[in-house]
């Protein structure tokens, strides 16, 4: 999955979220492309590795989809240049990371196709379980495949369920009933925005308005950054088609029973920025209760409460209200670190960790800290952290963890590893202790999960092991990815 088998390209021992969604239709006329793209900024934090824009006239010729995606960050792929030919009154944009080797541009989204029945561009996040079986089915109907990501898998089904559907809606939702796993996708046809997301609802999708303008995007917080009102959140199983005509239409065949549902805990936890609500919860909210339940049940006297940045400051926050021990600042980040960050050797005296990541040694020197974080996956940076707290002058660390221990793999777009590689595999709390070289550590128990995000259905297969569907018999994810 890595091409170092521990080390991940972060300053700590994170999780990553494959990709952001964004789709914009102007049923004014105007131009989308500048506004996708301020979109798409604030959705970096879901992506770093790539991204794109796909634009399209609607009065204009029905074929024509102009289309600009390279590797990197927004604002190192798009240009005033390349921006400004970008015309067109629907648009589709997406940022990616992926989970295996393949960082190439021809995986960059969106993706465009060209069929008999015009143009389609697809973004889409989340991760299929059959993809390899949808996909051997269509190369054994002569498909042939340009990139290696499973996307390209979902745009092929769209397109020939199309020569036998009335309308692209029908043809997405038909489509979408052969996946199985976690997708949010942002479709664009000649005359149409389609948003769809899968029946447990793992992957967030939500739904704007800016004057006679709609938008489909995967985080709230990016239609505060265009000026957007949230409309509503896209629901689990739903598929919504977009048009001047009828506005929202929406289809809901596809929708399970709410207690079916199985969102992502790590939505919550980690991936969305705090700014952010998801099915009517607050992001932030969530972070601040998990550091409280973290206070009620582990826990411990210090001087000071601190948070792993960023995803873990609210979490620190919360702690330090419930327990009353006074909430600070340890870390500096280095925020100017991007993707493209190259590793020093083993042998080099500079730490990965180090660069990005500093202690403010007169917070810390003489003083018992508490250290927040989100997760702990393979141990092999928390450990650095805690002894920076020490040589920083720290008397006493503290671990506590926003999370319940990694026990098992995810399938569902998060790139948690192989059970052997996780560090609560096998091993008891004070043996992670032990090696991650704290005083003491507590983790966040399952059974708060719940209370966490108000009583929303989640998965929690990467806790316990029961996934909502039966997770593939091989592992697909160093094949296709995001």
């Amino acid at each position: 999955m890595y091409n170092n088998e521990f080390e991940k390209d972060t300053p700590w021992d994170d999780l990553h979220e494959e990709c952001g969604v964004f789709g914009m239709y102007d049923f004014d006329g105007g131009d989308v492309a500048s506004t996708i793209y301020y979109g798409l900024f604030a959705l970096q934090h879901r992506g770093q590795e790539s991204c794109g824009i796909a634009v399209s006239e609607t009065e204009g010729p029905k074929g024509k989809v102009t289309s600009h995606k390279g590797m990197g960050l927004v604002n190192e792929v798009f240009t005033q240049e390349n921006l400004e030919p970008m015309k067109g009154d629907i648009g589709v944009g997406h940022v990616r990371y992926s989970t295996a080797g393949a960082s190439t541009r021809e995986n960059a989204q969106p993706l465009v196709l060209n069929y008999v029945k015009g143009t389609l561009a697809l973004a889409h996040n989340g991760n299929l379980i059959n993809a390899m079986e949808l996909r051997k089915d269509l190369e054994y109907t002569g498909a042939i495949f340009q990139t290696t990501i499973d996307s390209e898998v979902i745009a092929y089904h769209i397109a020939r369920e199309r020569l036998k559907s009335k309308t692209v809606e029908e043809a997405v939702g038909r489509a979408c009933r052969k996946l199985k796993g976690a997708y949010s996708l942002v479709v664009m046809s000649p005359r149409k925005l389609i948003g769809a997301r899968d029946p447990f609802g793992f992957k967030p999708l939500c739904i704007g308005k800016r004057d006679n303008a709609y938008i489909l995007a995967s985080e709230s917080c990016a239609l505060e950054t265009i000026g957007a009102d949230f409309v509503r959140d896209v629901l689990p199983g739903e598929v919504v088609t977009i048009t001047p005509e009828n506005g929202i239409q929406s289809d809901l065949s596809m929708a399970l029973q709410k207690e079916q549902e199985a969102r992502c805990i790590f939505e919550y936890i980690y991936f969305a920025r705090p700014d952010s609500r998801i099915d009517d919860v607050s992001v932030y909210a969530s972070r601040i209760k998990a550091g409280r339940f973290l206070a009620m049940d582990s826990a411990v006297d210090a001087d000071l409460v601190v948070g792993v940045p960023e995803s873990g400051n609210a979490a620190a926050l919360g702690y330090s209200l419930q327990s009353g021990i006074p909430y600070g600042t340890a870390f500096v980040k280095n925020g100017y670190v991007g993707r493209t960050f190259i590793k020093p050797k083993q042998s080099s005296r500079e730490s990965s960790v180090r660069v990005k990541l500093n202690v403010l040694k007169e917070a810390v020197n003489g003083k018992r800290i508490i250290m927040i974080d989100d997760s702990i996956v393979r141990g092999t940076t928390s450990d650095r952290i805690v002894k920076m707290l020490r040589d920083a002058g720290a008397t006493e660390v503290h671990v506590r963890i926003s999370s319940p221990p990694f026990l098992w793999p995810c399938y569902f777009g998060t790139d948690i590893p192989e059970r052997e590689q996780l560090i609560a595999y096998n091993r008891s709390i004070e043996e992670i202790r032990d090696i991650i070289g704290a005083d003491t550590l507590g983790y966040l128990k399952v059974e708060r999960l719940h209370e966490m995000v108000e009583g929303l259905n989640i998965c929690e297969g990467c806790f316990t092991g029961k996934y909502p569907l039966d997770p593939p018999k091989e592992d697909i994810r160093g094949d296709f990815e995001r």
